[in-house]
């Protein structure tokens, strides 16, 4: 590959996404906001940087971390009361920068926060007036990245990320009570994001949006039912105070019909790790 691909933010799935990126062949570049998370970076094989969005852009090297053909921007909005203008401002400094760069495609990571509660299976054409703040912000950045016309830009919605330490057992021993039991959960397993992301960038699958979550749906009493049959853990008792909530299921016909990708972990009731 003589790809070089920079990843804004090596957190949870940044840092493994690059070290499965640098094991394809691409050069990779991280970045963090922490200094001492340097060593993991370069151990992984990948060039790390520092770089701060707060909610200006700062740090060292700028110019030099995006001297990629590639940038993928994984930076969440920060829970805050101003969180849509924080975020909308820390997206519109980066790019500031990213139209000054050799960069030529973007990936970025949304979320399906962006799509109301509308009782029924949802697509990428139903974002619209998100309910949460993180999701309003999201879809201001989706916006701002479309308008743009130095890059290209696909977007990726992802569900609830689960896998590895994120592991229904480990929120088991949390819950007093287990709320919204007849919901049904949207959850995409890491290995997944990262599979998604890799093709996207191998088949060069630019201008797109895309749903991400497993195509199983059960629902929230059945999945922690499940975990606690896997680790001996009670299942709290179910809370059924807001039964009437509404809910959403996230449908991802489309991303399997357009990059033909089959999901490794279909189901989230069997994790794999």
């Amino acid at each position: 590959m003589d790809k070089t691909i920079s990843i804004c933010g090596c957190g949870w799935l940044g840092l493994p996404l690059g070290a499965f990126l640098v094991e394809k062949g691409f050069s990779v570049k991280g970045s963090t906001t922490r200094e001492e998370k340097f060593p993991a970076l370069q151990q992984a094989g990948i060039e790390p940087f520092r770089i701060v969005l707060d909610p200006d852009l700062s740090g060292e090297h700028i110019a030099d971390f995006l001297k990629s053909d590639i940038l993928v921007i994984n930076i969440p909005p920060r829970r805050r009361p101003d969180i849509v203008d924080y975020h909308l401002r820390q997206m519109a400094g980066l790019l500031g920068a990213v139209k000054q760069s050799p960069v030529k495609h973007i990936v970025f990571i949304s979320s399906t926060s962006v799509y109301p509660s509308l009782n029924r299976g949802v697509a990428e054409d139903d974002a619209r007036d998100p309910e949460s703040p993180s999701g309003q912000a999201l879809l201001g950045v989706e916006k701002m990245l479309f308008e743009e016309s130095s890059f290209s830009t696909t977007v990726l919605r992802f569900c609830g990320l689960v896998g590895y330490d994120r592991d229904p057992v480990v929120f088991l021993g949390r819950m007093d009570r287990l709320a919204h039991p007849d919901q049904p959960v949207n959850l995409i397993h890491r290995d997944d994001c990262i599979g998604i992301i890799d093709e996207v960038i191998c088949q060069d699958v630019w201008g797109e949006v895309f749903n991400a979550c497993s195509p199983c749906h059960p629902l929230r009493k059945e999945y922690y039912a499940r975990a606690a049959e896997r680790s001996g853990k009670p299942l709290p008792p179910f809370d059924h105070q807001d039964d009437g909530t509404s809910f959403k299921i996230i449908e991802s016909a489309r991303l399997e019909r357009i990059l033909g990708y089959r999901f490794l972990v279909p189901d989230p009731m069997k994790l794999p790790g």
